[in-house]
């Protein structure tokens, strides 16, 4: 028996790998909203598509995720309609997309108030920092001050753990709809952000101080993944797999060394939240399962879009200033910082991602402080951001 609709705004990788999969599990109807019009034309035609789950030493697992529907996202007629009547909502766009996509609901969102509906409680699940307050300005810019978000929204950020590996040429010439999972499943969202009760998902964890696990995911998770692909790429540029740099010298105990020193940053930041027993665990698991050769994750995708990766709020510089604020060592972190200003790892057609391609053409040959205070943001006149600038030019 369906539950009601859930709208998963973003049909890729973890749109539909992850959280559209967990909602059509738990018995929603579940609707993708996307602006590929190809990709929804296929949905559509299909209404169905495969997850396949890959780990090591054991045999791939299928997963037939449907029925589902797909509608195009600049159709704003039917969006509306879908949202207006809608259970709950997710999206999985990238920040760049968010504001397009908040100003696609603001209409549903006004029928729902109109027609006397409870508010709408929406699942961010981005790889953003501070994710509802983004959401709160997009809102309050596009309706004003006067109506009361809280009667109109539930803004519920998440944690994104999921790691979903670029799709094979061949793999997607078999079958376009498909995605390759790891087999980690949980969905850690915050408790206090639900207007309504939390969807029965398998696998959703709630926790109080969702800023702390989002810091986590960051300076841990996407932080150590970043610095193998950037150790390893540096110790082999032959490899193509992140499991690949793994195996080569040094790389794993460089990588598990600034993983920790984010580890001791976090909990010194964090305390009752962040256990350092526990974010060691954390630590070693992810290693783990950075070496799952089954995934097939390459180092191009974990290490592209260097701009990105090393602005000073991101996963490796954010990461140092996180333990220069506790007058903690940050020096393997800064390491894997200097490594990611060489990397070049291209995919599997030979190419760059053309914003890597740009970011070399600006910043190869310049020195590494002047990238630090233009390209990352870093202030050289101030204490703290200083001492990041000294400690990762070396």
């Amino acid at each position: 028996m369906m539950k009601g609709s859930f709208i998963q705004f973003g049909a890729g990788n973890i749109g539909r790998s992850f959280i559209g999969r967990l909602f059509s599990a738990a018995g929603f109807e579940t609707v993708f909203i996307d602006v590929d019009q190809d990709l929804v034309a296929r949905l559509n035609a299909r209404g169905s598509y495969r997850v396949i789950v890959k780990a090591n030493d054991r045999a791939d697992v299928t997963l037939e995720v449907g029925p589902i529907r797909a509608v195009y996202g600049k159709d704003s007629t039917a969006v509306t309609r879908e949202l207006r009547d809608a259970a709950y909502a997710a999206t999985s766009v990238g920040q760049g997309g968010l504001p397009s996509v908040i100003g696609a609901m603001v209409p549903a969102l006004l029928a729902r108030r109109e027609a006397g509906a409870p508010p709408l409680d929406i699942v961010i699940a981005e790889n953003i920092r501070c994710g509802a307050a983004f959401f709160r300005t997009e809102l309050r810019r596009r309706l004003g001050n006067d109506l009361d978000l809280d009667s109109l929204v539930g803004l519920v950020e998440t944690s994104i753990g999921k790691m979903v590996p670029l799709m094979p040429k061949e793999a997607l010439e078999s079958d376009p709809l498909q995605l390759y999972s790891e087999p980690y499943d949980t969905l850690i969202a915050d408790a206090r952000g639900w207007k309504g009760p939390p969807p029965p998902l398998g696998g959703l964890k709630l926790v109080d101080d969702i800023g702390a696990w989002v810091d986590r995911k960051l300076f841990i998770h996407n932080m150590g993944h970043a610095a193998t692909a950037y150790l390893g790429w540096r110790a082999d540029p032959a490899i193509s797999f992140i499991w690949e740099a793994l195996e080569r010298p040094g790389v794993e105990g460089n990588v598990r060394a600034a993983m920790m020193e984010s580890a001791v940053a976090l909990h010194a930041s964090y305390p009752e939240a962040l256990a350092l027993e526990e974010l060691e665990g954390h630590a070693a698991d992810l290693v783990s399962r950075f070496c799952n050769r089954a995934l097939g994750d390459t180092v191009h995708r974990v290490g592209r879009d260097l701009q990105r990766k090393l602005a000073r709020n991101d996963r490796l510089v954010g990461a140092c200033l996180l333990a220069a604020r506790k007058g903690l060592p940050f020096g393997s972190i800064a390491a894997a910082t200097r490594a990611a200003l060489s990397f070049r790892a291209p995919d599997e057609s030979g190419r760059m991602l053309p914003s890597d391609t740009e970011f070399h053409a600006r910043w190869d040959g310049r020195d590494i402080r002047s990238f630090l205070e233009e390209g990352s943001g870093l202030d050289a006149t101030d204490a703290l951001d200083r001492l990041v600038i000294e400690t990762i030019a070396g």
